[in-house]
């Protein structure tokens, strides 16, 4: 048997949505543990909404994301060309092919036509619906008039049944007299969505469509499609759908749903798709996978029928948890998808001086964002500090531990952080002071705050100079005991 193909087809009309992100995953995990093909193709015929600005960004974002594509409108293949607009000969020929054997037919009927009939109808039943009267229905070539505009439209059959076994949903069944005849090629050529995605996944020799379940709807429409055509139609399989909160269509009012807010955000890819999975699918009671073990484990056996609610505190928490593992992402990835985060911030990104804080940075980080904030002392020109931290350990006369420790750092031979440990603990054994009593001050006059590295490496990172001149300016942060009780 051939290997799958499937596909993501999106309409670059504004962001990536992360809707169309799910759906575009469960496809890509199928073709990849499949040994399958994955195919992108822009679908542009809303001409007026798409932009190459738009399908920059779906592209950007998935290949972001990780879901890569072994066809498409950047690369090719052999079932190309992959966006719409370029495809209407395809469409054209298609068309007529439908109407040559009475799958579909030629309608001349104006618009004006078409809303005068919508009007009488509502007049005389408000709550009816209206739908196509057929007038062109039984009418052939010696009918056309010429020179003038025409659609084309589905031939549907009146009785009978359309069905077909969904992968998700199980089989499915519908009524033949309730499919309209419905417009495939308006005016100008442009087909609509559903001629236009069956003529598309046939030429293309798509074997399973995944989408949404809002998708149903147009399904009897597609398969009567594919039968006029004489083409062996797909699998089919539809998932739940992500909803808000109140259980209403997912949208901005809920929060972010853009791919490219979430990446700015700060939000792991693995993770954002991590959480996005679970819509759907699930695999017994484990919650965090890697893209490599969702490929492993993707079945459409374990999607389920039952839609969800999308849960931005469970996004976060998913999201750290990659962050925070090593096993999930390398210390290599980290640092590779930290760095732009921290040269936005700071105009600078050492990658050698991150690794040597990391240790400390992930564990804490709930996003990179995050994680480039809590660097603020190694690479911007002032430590932020937490306020707690700055009353108790800087603000308050404690003894003048700092001024001690400066002036011996101050005549350190080497700014390494052992050299610096060394000298230090004989410092401060020669003083009777207790090494913790000099490290928290310290640690918050460096960094802002009470934790980091070891406040050693803090030092050698930091390098003399600026060592030494946060530890005097923390100096002059004090104030008498007095002042600060009254």
């Amino acid at each position: 048997m051939d290997k799958p193909r499937l596909r993501f087809a999106p309409s670059p009309t504004g962001y990536l949505h992360i809707g169309g992100v799910r759906t575009a995953l469960f496809n890509w995990l199928w073709a990849k543990k499949t040994g399958g093909t994955f195919v992108l193709r822009i679908e542009d015929t809303d001409r007026e909404r798409s932009t190459p600005e738009n399908e920059a960004v779906i592209l950007r974002e998935l290949a972001w994301l990780g879901l890569t594509w072994d066809e498409g409108p950047d690369r090719g293949g052999s079932y190309g060309p992959y966006r719409q607009m370029d495809r209407l000969s395809v469409y054209r020929e298609a068309a007529e092919r439908m109407v040559n054997s009475g799958g579909a037919y030629r309608c001349y009927a104006t618009k004006f036509e078409l809303d005068r009939a919508r009007e009488e109808l509502r007049q005389s039943d408000p709550k009816a619906q209206f739908r196509y009267p057929g007038w062109w229905r039984d009418k052939g070539p010696a009918d056309w008039p010429i020179d003038q505009p025409y659609v084309i439209r589905l031939r549907a059959p009146t009785a009978g049944t359309t069905g077909w076994e969904d992968l998700v949903f199980g089989n499915q069944r519908v009524p033949n007299d309730t499919i309209q005849d419905v417009v495939l090629v308006r005016s100008d050529g442009v087909p609509l969505y559903n001629f236009g995605c069956v003529v598309d996944d046939a030429t293309m020799k798509i074997t399973l469509v995944g989408r949404g379940r809002d998708h149903m709807i147009n399904t009897p429409i597609q398969l009567l499609i594919y039968l006029a055509l004489g083409e062996e139609p797909p699998q089919f399989a539809h998932f739940p759908m992500m909803l808000g909160k109140g259980g209403d269509k997912l949208s901005k009012r809920h929060g972010a749903v853009s791919v490219a807010e979430y990446r700015e955000q700060g939000i792991s890819a693995a993770g954002l798709l991590n959480y996005l999975v679970r819509f759907g699918w699930s695999f017994d009671n484990e919650e965090i996978f890697s893209l490599t073990e969702l490929t492993q484990k993707f079945d459409w056996a374990r999607c389920t029928r039952a839609d969800g609610r999308f849960d931005a505190q469970k996004l976060a928490a998913v999201a750290y948890e990659h962050l925070k593992t090593p096993a999930l992402m390398s210390d290599d990835a980290y640092l590779a998808a930290l760095m732009p985060f921290v040269a936005a911030r700071y105009g600078e990104a050492d990658e050698h001086k991150l690794r040597r804080v990391l240790s400390v940075v992930r564990p804490r980080a709930h996003t990179f964002l995050e994680a480039a904030e809590s660097v603020d002392w190694l690479f911007a020109a002032q430590p932020n500090f937490d306020a707690a931290a700055k009353a108790k350990f800087l603000e308050t006369d404690k003894g003048d531990v700092l001024r001690g420790l400066h002036d011996r750092l101050a005549q350190a031979e080497s700014f390494t952080a052992a050299a610096l440990e060394d000298a230090v603990k004989t410092w401060a054994e020669a003083e009777g002071v207790a090494l913790g009593a000099v490290a928290q001050p310290a640690r918050v006059a460096l960094t802002g705050r009470t934790f980091s590295p070891g406040i050693f490496d803090v030092m050698e990172l930091l390098g003399r100079a600026l060592t030494l001149a946060r530890l005097q300016a923390a100096m002059r942060m004090r104030a008498p005991a007095s002042v600060v009780s009254g």
